[in-house]
């Protein structure tokens, strides 16, 4: 039996600012550092790599919205997994494959980003109050 962990990619300028469950054996975190059209080029190289299998995808403060906007409008139509994108102030944008197999985009408050990254294990528990 094979034990398949799915990749989560975060895109964050400082990993520290939140503080990221990397021992969860579920989900594997691999962290990206570029900005503005870095971000895009390193994303797409990290999600046409055959030998990743990305879940999910997480802008956290490192991309304005038109950085994002640029990021979900090049992104394959292969991945299927949520973009999340986390502002300043602790709220967001999540990008989500729909029942149609097209992308919908959710407004989310801090309270609903606490609750994703809680809900797929991508956060330590005391940290939950210290996101937003």
């Amino acid at each position: 039996m094979s034990t398949h962990t799915r990749l989560t990619l975060i895109a964050c300028d400082d990993a520290n600012i939140v503080d990221w469950n990397d021992a969860e054996p579920a989900t594997r975190l691999a962290f990206l550092h570029g900005r503005g059209p870095l971000l895009r080029l390193e994303v797409l190289a990290a999600l046409h790599e055959p030998t990743l299998d990305a879940e999910r995808l997480i802008i956290d403060r490192a991309a304005c919205a038109e950085s994002f906007l640029e990021v979900l409008a090049t992104i394959p139509v292969e991945f299927s997994g949520d973009v999340l994108r986390i502002d300043e102030r602790g709220g967001g944008f999540l990008s989500a494959t729909g029942r149609g197999g097209d992308r919908v985009l959710y407004m989310l408050r801090p309270d609903d980003v606490r609750f994703y990254l809680a809900m797929h294990n991508l956060i330590l528990a005391e940290s939950l109050e210290m996101i937003a």
